[in-house]
């Protein structure tokens, strides 16, 4: 069995003061660095399908609105060795071409760099779907990627 695609071409991350987020062209997940020791009774976290908060220890992470909406009831938190929060977020839609810009509107942006980088992973990621039996893991592409890459939908097999 191979890998899945993200495990073997890696990640995008966006850093942030907290930690840092990054994206699938199905998932947004969340990575957020807390103090040692802390426990799930004193993390508050609320996974809207258009917002989100993040509480630990009464003080505020991060809260306001998600840059695209969700499926609410597939969000997930978990603690991780008590340093480390995970939340997964799933797209509502899942197309190449969304490639979240920033985690919430108007915070926490991706820089150009980071932008062109998670764009040109989630088109890679959509050839790979497209053509099952192909790696596309360390391929480099160029060219116009904006908006999950050309269309070869009407190409004739």
């Amino acid at each position: 069995m191979s890998a899945h695609f993200e495990e073997k071409s890696g990640v995008v991350p966006c850093k942030t003061p907290w930690g840092s987020w990054y994206q699938t062209m199905e998932e947004v997940f969340i990575e957020v660095n807390v103090p040692q020791g802390t426990s799930a009774k004193e993390v508050r976290c609320h996974l809207g399908s258009r917002d989100i908060e993040l509480f630990v220890k009464g003080k505020e992470v991060f809260k306001g609105k998600l840059l695209d909406t969700t499926v609410s009831d597939e969000a997930t938190w978990t603690l991780e060795d008590k340093c480390l929060i995970r939340i997964i977020l799933m797209k509502t839609n899942r197309e190449a071409g969304n490639c979240w810009s920033s985690l919430l509107e108007g915070e926490y942006c991706a820089n150009a760099w980071v932008q062109d980088q998670m764009q040109r992973k989630l088109t890679l990621e959509r050839f790979q779907r497209e053509n099952p039996g192909f790696d596309f893991s360390g391929a480099e592409i160029s060219g116009n990627f904006a908006g999950g890459g050309p269309d070869f939908s009407s190409l004739q097999k």
